[in-house]
């Protein structure tokens, strides 16, 4: 097993620079995840670790080793791509032991090895079958197998759900998380879907714009994202933000949304924002969850207010509603029972106490 770090690592085309000085600590048998929109790095990242892209500048260890100059077969590193890359010809056991065969392993432990990663990834029955003659969630698996018996230093996923259907990526989802509690490699793991991100993550990593933008654990970038840019990535539906700005009270802070709307911050984020000038541009950052159908007694924190519902989401267990204010589309979700109807207003109370204050104009949280 093997550590993976990344210093001043930046990759240029021409005049376009795609990745801009990243560095990034990745421990012995951590699951990292990549995610980030399209054109932010991300996959380019995964591919100068593998060797697949030469890098402009930095250094890339692996093992403590520099492996600026080291070609990719000799990395110890297996790689699992959106394209599952199956030869046609070959029976899923041939196609999982083919790396092996090149290095001229004996068949004894090659079989083995095909034995024990089948029953990891349960495709047992599969393993005297062509690619195709399996579905793309099989078909998926043995490209993992084929990585798993080659038992590397790290393993590097480059967007391998992205040809599934919505229930098959859940399913591997489970799988590829399974697996790894079972195997333990260092994984690094790319996809634009922030759900996989943080599903399967022990640490994520947000890229844009070839910049590393947050790294923290599932929870700590869901409830303590450092920029707008990660606030709004990570969530689904994203956090809303308001514009809104600071006013002193009679000797209290409020947050004032519109001439009618004003709310008493609690004691504890008060505190946390008695430095923040009056006359800044800030933006009230609220998770939907945290819009909700206003209770008769409420706790200290969550304040009440009437909104008109633009649109109502039935959901099941719940119901999304959207509307406006301050010319900001909000999202909040209440009870099904609540009453919400479209165009009907509706009583309804934010939870401050997860509130997050941005500064509008650098986008960083305060």
């Amino acid at each position: 097993m093997a550590d993976v770090t990344l210093r001043k690592v930046i990759k240029r085309y021409d005049d376009v620079e795609a990745v801009r000085g990243i560095d990034l600590d990745i421990a012995d048998h951590e699951f990292v995840v990549l995610v980030g929109p399209s054109g932010c790095g991300k996959s380019t990242t995964l591919r100068m670790i593998a060797g697949l892209e030469d890098i402009t500048d930095g250094d890339i260890m692996i093992g403590g080793d520099v492996v600026n100059d080291v070609p990719p077969k000799d990395r110890d590193i297996a790689m699992v791509f959106q394209n599952y890359a199956l030869y046609p010809h070959m029976t899923v056991a041939e196609n999982m032991s083919f790396g092996l065969r090149l290095k001229r392993y004996p068949k004894a432990e090659i079989k083995t090895r095909i034995d024990e990663a089948a029953r990891m990834l349960d495709i047992v029955e599969l393993v005297d079958r062509k690619p195709k003659q399996l579905s793309g969630g099989q078909r998926q698996r043995v490209a993992m197998g084929r990585a798993i018996v080659r038992n590397p230093k790290v393993f590097l996923f480059d967007e391998p759900l992205s040809n599934l259907d919505a229930k098959l990526r859940v399913q591997m989802r489970i799988e590829i998380k399974k697996v790894h509690q079972k195997v333990r490699t260092t994984t690094v793991y790319v996809t634009h879907d922030q759900v996989e991100a943080m599903t399967l993550a022990d640490r994520v990593v947000v890229m844009n714009h070839g910049r590393i933008e947050q790294i923290g654990t599932p929870n700590e970038l869901y409830h303590k994202p450092a920029t707008r840019f990660v606030a709004s990535f990570i969530g689904s539906p994203a956090m809303n933000f308001i514009p809104c700005r600071l006013e002193d009270v009679g000797g209290k802070l409020n947050i004032r949304i519109t001439d009618r709307i004003a709310f008493p911050l609690p004691p504890a984020r008060a505190a946390r924002y008695q430095g923040v000038s009056r006359t800044d541009k800030l933006l009230l950052g609220v998770r939907p969850e945290h819009i909700t159908e206003a209770k008769p007694h409420s706790e200290p924190g969550i304040e009440p207010f009437d909104a008109v519902l633009d649109v109502t989401e039935p959901m099941g267990m719940e119901t999304l509603i959207y509307f406006t204010l301050e010319g900001a589309q909000i999202c909040g979700r209440v009870n099904p029972n609540a009453g919400a109807r479209d165009g009907s207003p509706l009583r309804l109370a934010v939870d401050l106490n997860n509130m997050h204050l941005l500064n509008e104009v650098t986008g960083v949280v305060l």
